[in-house]
């Protein structure tokens, strides 16, 4: 049995149109039901902590786990497929969150519920714990990016993932504006048909 974990963005959630185009379409391939995908909290400790939850005891059943992330969910992606040796489809994502998420320090609103939360120094540390250098498999990476990203330097994640699968499209935007053009290809590299 397999199962699909999303990860969804900063301030972000399952509510997101990525999460919503990768439901209906694992819908329409009869595999709705291998998704995961969770509202994560705003502390990465915590982010991490509710995903190994599920993951782990998936992991331990002998499910065939893959992960899939957008933005700072491909930053967990790409953590959590480094420690475990999984599969991964990373969507714009940053790949130096530490950096990247050090000018967000401060009072935050989540998109879809308005809840307030506060992003701080402890939130970037741990974020620097997590951070993965150099992949040790790239083929095991499927690599989404828009040279129009407007949040995220993309070149980044290139120089960090080289080797991976990559579709790098010009233009676009950090929403990944081509996301539903290629949902059949992470399909296809997520959840093989055996």
């Amino acid at each position: 049995m397999q199962t699909l974990f999303y990860f969804h963005g900063f301030r972000s959630g399952p509510q997101s149109a990525k999460a919503q185009q990768l439901r209906a379409r694992l819908a329409r391939r009869g595999q709705a039901d291998l998704l995961w995908c969770e509202q994560l909290p705003p502390a990465p400790r915590d982010a991490i902590a509710l995903i190994e939850s599920a993951l782990c005891p998936a992991l331990e059943a002998g499910r065939e786990v893959s992960l899939a992330g957008s933005s700072l969910g491909g930053f967990y992606a790409l953590h959590l497929a480094e420690k475990y040796g999984l599969r991964a489809a990373l969507i714009n994502p940053a790949v130096v969150a530490p950096l990247s998420l050090g000018d967000y320090i401060g009072e935050h609103s989540h998109m879809y519920t308005g809840e307030t939360f506060h992003f701080g120094q402890q939130d970037v540390d741990a974020l620097r714990a997590l951070d993965v250098p150099a992949v040790t498999r790239p083929e095991r990476y499927l690599v989404l990016l828009e040279t129009g990203d407007e949040v995220l330097d993309w070149w980044q994640a290139v120089l960090r993932l080289r080797g991976a699968n990559m579709v790098i499209r010009a233009g676009g935007d950090h929403s990944l504006q081509s996301f539903a053009d290629e949902l059949n290809r992470l399909c296809d590299f997520l959840l093989p048909e055996r």
